[in-house]
């Protein structure tokens, strides 16, 4: 008799450490299945490089004959022919045409990291070519997310003959028809998913078009930028443009920007982007750029940065300006040049940002108590979307991103405003497209105006139609979202002890990065260390010691963990023997480097010996 297939046993993963269900609800699974880790032992062996190193690229993908080229990713070898973007040769053509020329360029960028950057490195070729262009970044409250009409038509009156829209404009039909009528090219470079409605324009360069084939949609805006400015310089030496007096600029001088803007818009640190990420450091490192070495220096940076500081140091400190302030003061601080004036721009954006996190920690507690009230005890519901009025629209993504990571679930955070008009957006998990979502909610009349990528998006919409909009959002997602959720679990590296938690252990997990999204940060377990000091610091961190069997001690940190499941849980094991889960690194105060562990998670070990696959 032939069983059907819902009735076949089905294998339960095997937990690791056993843990099958930890303080934060999760079941703890090796990373690495039987099959991968005989990959790991060929990586290993082959390579000559330690156990741990090989399991961790082994559990990123990486096949054993391209060892080599994932420890040392280089853009020469990884960049494409940029003509295979769809339009790129035109976007090349016309921009050459313009430095040619000598033609008014205005370019407009998105207000956030990924906007400033693709400004900033666009400005800096430019003006290499001996061009002045003109830089307009929208205000978020008053002008919204990309071209409007009223800022094309000041740019058109300031003589702009060349509009180029950087990180925003793939939507914008009705505003760049009316830069058309004004007499300007356009070129579009972006990077958002769209559908098969696109602006008449004389180049539109997405690889998230539905007619490109290049494969590079997972590109930031400033990467795409980078490739553009490969074809632009290519096309400008086959006319000679470049001479003795007129060198050919070295895009390779600016991975600063690419760097950051890549790790703050979340892109996958794969392939390209993770060469981009990867020399970018380096050339941060070096301290060689005024705008940049200003900004590590007000965020109080005092080692060797990391692709982690980008995203939680330096870009927070540049998407102040265009939240809470001035949208146009990341760019001026990537292109100024006087390093007093840089110190002045970055300790004004370090003053925003500490402003922005008043303002949003006071947004969250609202937010957060909406939905719970919303999710009720039952903790029922695919999709959280809160509103009110009074919130600032600079820190709803911001707000979005907490609930999404306390809850589980999608959500949108969407600040009303007094004409019954609400702007929001929303964070999604993993395996559940919202950007697709939105795109349909506008189709279907539901929203005034939306979009964005798989994980984050942003949405218009009127007050009355917030239940309409959370009904349609609930509909849409419920499936995928269930499968999301039905198993949590934490993927584990392997298993160290404290005497192993060394910077040198650390530096060597390091050489598989830089870790981000695509390139997830190791993850490795402590088994059975005693939590000998648990005490909250900062705000809503604690700071953790664990004592290893042999007596040794390595610090922790549980971020915002004040309060959630993770805190509570590690407060009252004080004492006690636990398993133990987080990403190692190394702490550098004041001269001396220590080894901590960022703890992202906690079990009680069952009893009877741990065993570790």
């Amino acid at each position: 008799m032939t069983l059907p297939a819902s009735a076949l046993p089905v294998e339960t993963p095997t937990a690791f450490l056993g843990v099958s269900h930890s303080a934060t609800g999760r079941l703890w699974r090796d990373r690495l299945d039987a099959r991968g880790a005989a990959r790991a032992l060929a990586i290993a062996q082959r390579h000559q490089l330690p156990e741990m190193l090989a399991r961790v690229m082994a559990g990123r993908g990486v096949e054993v004959d391209t060892v080599a080229d994932f420890l040392d990713p280089t853009i020469r070898r990884l960049m494409p022919d940029p003509f295979t973007v769809t339009q790129m040769e035109a976007a090349a053509k016309r921009l050459a045409d313009a430095a040619m020329r000598g033609e008014t360029v205005a370019i407009f960028g998105d207000y956030d990291v990924d906007g400033a950057t693709s400004a900033a490195l666009l400005t800096w070729h430019l003006r290499h070519c001996g061009l002045d262009p003109l830089i307009h970044i929208p205000d978020r409250i008053f002008e919204g997310y990309g071209p409007n009409i009223d800022a094309i038509n000041a740019l058109a009156a300031k003589g702009a003959t060349l509009l180029v829209t950087v990180d925003c404009g793939t939507t914008s039909i009705e505003p760049l028809a009316v830069a058309k009528q004004q007499g300007m090219s356009v070129v579009v470079i972006d990077h958002h998913q769209c559908g098969d409605d696109l602006p008449e324009v004389d180049a539109l360069v997405n690889p998230n078009r539905p007619d490109d084939l290049s494969g590079l949609g997972h590109l930031a805006a400033v990467g795409l930028v980078l490739v553009t400015l490969v074809a632009l310089n290519r096309e400008l030496r086959q006319r000679g443009f470049w001479t003795g007096e007129r060198p050919e600029p070295d895009l390779l001088n600016m991975l600063h920007h690419v760097a950051l803007g890549t790790v703050a818009d979340v892109a996958p640190l794969t392939g390209l982007n993770r060469a981009f990420v990867a020399k970018g450091l380096i050339a941060l490192r070096r301290r060689d750029h005024v705008g940049h070495t200003a900004l590590m220096d007000v965020a109080r940076l005092n080692g060797p940065p990391e692709a982690w500081h980008l995203g939680f140091m330096l870009g927070p400190r540049i998407n102040a300006g265009g939240r809470i302030g001035r949208a146009d003061l990341g760019v001026r601080l990537l292109l100024e040049g006087d390093v007093s004036e840089a110190a002045r721009i970055a300790a004004e954006l370090d003053r925003l940002n500490t402003e922005r996190r008043v303002i949003e920690q006071a947004a969250e507690a609202q937010a957060e108590a909406e939905a719970l009230a919303s999710l009720g005890l039952e903790d029922k519901g695919s999709v959280i979307v809160t509103a009110s009025e009074g919130w600032h629209p600079g820190v709803v993504g911001l707000v979005a991103s907490r609930l999404k990571d306390k809850f589980s679930r999608p959500a949108f955070v969407v600040a009303l405003e007094p004409g019954g008009i609400g702007t929001g957006s929303g964070r999604s998990i993993g395996g559940v497209d919202l950007g697709k979502a939105v795109r349909h909610a506008v189709n279907h009349g539901v929203l005034l105006k939306g979009g964005g990528h798989a994980m984050a998006a942003g949405v218009t919409l009127r007050k009355e139609r917030l239940a309409e909009f959370r009904a349609y959002m609930e509909t849409a997602l419920a499936t995928d979202v269930a499968r999301s959720r039905h198993v949590r679990e934490l993927f584990i590296d392997g298993a160290v002890t404290a005497r192993a938690a060394t910077p040198e252990f650390v530096a060597t997990l390091n050489r598989a990065g830089p870790f981000g999204a695509g390139n997830p940060e190791p993850v490795v377990a402590l088994p059975s260390h005693q939590l000998v000091y648990a005490d909250e610091v900062g705000q809503a961190h604690l700071r953790l010691r664990f004592k290893s069997g042999d007596g040794t001690i390595v610090n922790g940190i549980a971020f915002r963990a004040v309060g959630q499941p993770l805190g509570n849980a590690l407060t009252q094991m004080r004492g006690q023997v636990v398993h133990v889960a987080g990403s190692l690194a190394v702490d550098r105060w004041q001269g001396a480097e220590r080894v901590q562990l960022r703890v992202i998670d906690v079990a009680v070990p069952a009893p009877g010996p741990a065993t570790i696959r």
